[in-house]
């Protein structure tokens, strides 16, 4: 019986691109799959189809050739060894969809060292010292390359022999029915490598630990949360592997005075009623180590804000610094003398709504709204 063409087959065009292929065979070979259609032969000729008019479309050669010459391009011989080739592909092909549908982790993960650990290190600085910038020394305890046998992890004169079991792939495949299941080699653990001889010092692993002591970089202007990544300063790779980063968190520690909006610093101050009412000034320090004066107007009211340019953080990279924004506060008189009783009550008794404009307004509103809810 001659075979059907291959696009026809996955039910795609000849102009099919290899997203929309991989995806037609994906849905063909879930529906005709063995262990969704137990027992049935004509879903398991239907997945063998279906999975030799893939293997040869996905292939941008076997394509061209099929394109140009058909089935013919792989009989008596021909590309790809005939008919037979595609027989022999079936149980890669069944092991190309374990992998893709049962999570069999696809390609082949030849010999290698394994990559060390990412570190974390937090950090915690004042904000004077985010203004200023800094170095700081740190000390990380990490696994270092061990130096007695430079990483290898074999003792001094030997050297790691191949895995006889996967040959230096570090995976084996076993076949299990329509499977061919593929796994981590359980005698080398993935690494391709044996170590009969191990170095004493560190058992094997290429690596000791040791407490290090870092100096880091803290630039002017640096934001609370900010990640510092020092690369390969983190922890050493097994057996000579390329070693992981170091991850520097900084937090800013609350302030006093401060508080911090991006470059901007923000400081609430409080002033007494008279200050308020008469006017006058005030000073207030700042992170560069100076004072700073503000004036308040006559009449001054609570959260009436001050702006002072270029007293605030140092933007990073740039020249520039951010502002400083003064809120005052005016702060109620407390535990009063008989004298200073009587003359605020001689001024409540002779104030108007001149004198508190605010008040007087809202009261007004408040009462014009009752009298409409009543009618």
């Amino acid at each position: 019986m001659s075979k059907r063409d291959y696009y026809e087959v996955l039910g795609v065009s000849r102009e099919v691109d290899e997203k929309a292929l991989k995806s037609a065979y994906r849905k063909l070979a879930m529906k005709y799959h063995p262990d969704r259609n137990p027992g049935d032969e004509e879903a398991e000729a239907k997945f063998k189809e279906v999975s030799e008019a893939y293997d040869t479309l996905k292939d941008a050669q076997k394509r061209a050739a099929y394109d140009r010459y058909g089935h013919a391009a792989f009989e008596n011989g021909g590309f790809g060894g005939g008919a037979g080739a595609h027989g022999a592909d079936f149980a890669s092909a069944m092991s190309d969809i374990f992998d893709e549908f049962f999570g069999g982790g696809g390609g082949r993960r030849g010999p290698g060292r394994e990559r060390g650990a990412d570190l974390r290190y937090n950090l915690d600085i004042t904000l004077e010292e985010a203004y200023t910038g800094k170095e700081v020394e740190i000390e990380v305890p990490t696994s270092i390359t061990c130096d007695n046998c430079s990483g290898s992890g074999a003792k001094p004169g030997t050297q790691p022999s191949t895995c006889t079991t996967c040959g230096g792939v570090g995976r084996v495949r076993a076949a299990q029915g329509f499977f061919t299941m593929e796994r981590t080699c359980p005698s080398c653990q993935g690494r391709g490598e044996i170590i009969t001889d191990p170095c004493e010092k560190c058992g094997g692993t290429g690596r000791t630990t040791q407490n290090r002591t870092l100096s880091v970089n803290i630039p002017a202007g640096i934001e609370d949360g900010t990640r510092i990544r020092l690369g390969g300063e983190g922890e050493a790779g097994l057996r000579g592997g390329p070693a992981g980063d170091l991850y520097i968190f900084l937090s800013i520690r609350p302030h006093e005075f401060f508080q911090r909006d991006g470059a901007d610093i923000f400081c609430r101050v409080p002033i007494s009623m008279t200050t308020a009412a008469l006017g006058g000034q005030f000073e207030v320090p700042s992170l560069d180590g100076s004072t700073a004066r503000v004036k308040v107007p006559e009449s001054t009211q609570t959260g009436k804000q001050f702006r002072l340019r270029s007293k605030g953080m140092p933007v990073m990279r740039s020249h520039q610094h951010g502002d400083m924004y003064i809120q005052v506060v005016v702060e109620t008189p407390s535990k009063l003398t008989k004298r200073q009783r009587e003359l605020l009550q001689e001024f409540e008794s002779e104030s108007s709504g001149e004198n508190h404009p605010e008040s007087t307004g809202f009261f007004a509103r408040a009462k014009e709204f009752l009298e409409n809810l009543k009618g």
